[in-house]
Parts: C-alpha cells; structure tokens; sequence
C-alpha cells in the first residue's frame, strides 16, 4: 500500500492507496494519522483513504489555536476539498475523530458518515465534576504521557506496551503509530501531542453535548456507528455501551448501530480482524450493511 505525505499550510495529510473513492479519516484525541494506516491497507482495490494530523497532534502539533473541535471540522473540510474528495466521499471518525466527523457532516453531504465508537453526546457530568476531572478518568495513560519524557525511543514504546487495552494485541501497525508520535531530543524525548489540545478538545466534547446532538440530527448523510464492546483500557464496559447509544439509534431513524466483536477502543482500528470490519463498512455498496 502506498502512503504519501504532504503539508499545507502546517497541517499534515497523509493519503494511503491510490483509489478515485476517498475515504477521509479523523483519528482520536491523543491519536494521530498513523491510526488509521491498519484499515487503509484492508481497503479494497479503487478505494484510497486521506487521513490528517489534527492540529496540536503528530506533526500538526505546531499549528496554532484555539483549538475545539469545530475548528478541527473546518479543517476536516478543507482537507476533504484539498484532496478532491467528491460526493462519493465517505467520511469517518475514530473517538473524538467521530465527533469531529458528525460537525463536519452537518456542513456538507458525504455518501456516507461512519462514526467509529465515538460521536455521541456523553450523559452529563455528575454533580461537583468538571469536565478535567472526567475527561482525566476516561483517558488515564493516555494523559499521562503528555507530561512525561522518555530516555530512549524504546522506552517509550515499552510505555504502550504496558496499556491495558494493546497487551497481547501488539503488532506492527500498533508500533508504527506509537513511534509516528515521538520527538525531542534523546534523552528527552516525548509525545507530539499538545497537551492544551487534549485538554481544550476534551472540555469542548464534555461541555457541548447541545452542539453534537444538533450536528447529529441535521446530518442528510446515511450515517453508521460502529461500537467496540471494551473501553479505553479493556474494560468490560466501552465507550458508547447500550443505555448511552440505543436511545440515539430510536432517535435518529437513519442510524445503524453495529458492535464489532471482540475489540477495544483502541484494537477496534489495530486489530487485523476489526480493521477489516471497519473497512467493509466504510466501503459497502448501497444495499450492503452499514
């Protein structure tokens, strides 16, 4: 599979494959393109897939704010005009990406929206909890990386080694994405992400739950969901577990839901099996399953 790289304007893109149908793809909030270079390679022959680093990530991460994710949807569409992505376009979100993808959706048509285990309004806050506090218990290592350095670029993949949602699920996709992410000096070495990014875009998804249920709801696109049973740290419970997502599905009649067996928040685009699933639904015809 080929991957080219291009900047403009700062912003990083990167498109995998050489297919006239285009996928854009938006990763998560700590993630970066790399995410999405394990379901580019299960995608089938005429298709590509155009994935870009969001500002304050990967090598993105120079971009400036504010930050929040109708900015990153602003960039999402320009990105999408940037590459020729037509009417046949489909767009896709990984976690915060889902959300990003349902503002972006509401502002243009796609032949199809998939949201991947991501995009739907959190229940609110409990009461004396800030948006900080929650979005600290959702992500946990995820966070913690942004303020750490690491000696060694080993080091810092044995870190990812030792989360709870890649042990015994690590593979060379899962590699490439975490050494994609690393800069500075040796002996010094981090995470590209801004940490301001993560926190400025977490508060927005937690505190703007009004914003993505409008966005949702004007979407005229066919849209999907597509759930990972396991959470960010391999939970029993996922990210979008029923009492949260079916009441949606009832809401928006166009809304298919599907769970896909057997992954976590992260494997559910790592994983060989799951990233396969993931691009059949992102590339089915007309009369196929969402």
């Amino acid at each position: 599979m080929s991957m080219n790289f291009e900047d403009v304007d700062g912003l990083r893109i990167a498109t995998f494959g050489s297919g006239p149908r285009m996928i854009i793809a938006v990763h998560g909030i700590s993630a970066s393109l790399m995410a999405w270079a394990a379901v580019a390679r299960k995608l089938p022959d005429g298709w590509s897939l155009a994935a870009m680093d969001l500002r304050g990530r990967g090598h993105s991460a120079d971009l400036p704010g504010p930050y929040g994710l109708p900015r990153h949807a602003e960039d999402v569409l320009r990105v999408a005009d940037h590459v020729g992505a037509g009417p046949d376009a489909v767009l896709t979100g990984h976690s915060m990406g889902a959300y990003v993808a349902a503002l972006a959706a509401a502002k243009r048509d796609f032949a199809r929206v998939v949201l991947v285990d991501g995009g739907l309004p959190f229940a609110p806050l409990p009461e004396g909890t800030n948006a900080d506090e929650a979005l600290a218990a959702v992500l946990g290592p995820a966070l913690a990386r942004l303020r750490q350095t690491f000696p060694t670029e080993e080091a810092y993949v044995d870190f990812f080694k030792a989360h709870p949602a890649f042990a015994g699920h690590w593979n060379a996709d899962v590699e490439a994405y975490v050494r994609y992410d690393l800069t500075g000096p040796e002996g010094a070495l981090r995470s590209r992400v801004a940490a301001d990014a993560v926190l400025q875009d977490g508060r927005w998804m937690y505190l703007e739950s009004e914003r993505i249920a409008a966005a949702l709801a004007s979407i005229k696109s066919p849209l999907s969901l597509l759930r990972a049973p396991r959470g960010l740290l391999n939970q029993d419970m996922g990210l979008l577990p029923d009492d949260l997502a079916l009441p949606w599905v009832s809401r928006l009649p166009g809304l298919t839901d599907e769970t896909v067996p057997d992954c976590n928040h992260y494997t559910i685009l790592f994983d060989d099996r799951c990233a396969s699933t993931v691009a059949a639904r992102l590339t089915a015809g007309p009369s196929d399953p969402a």
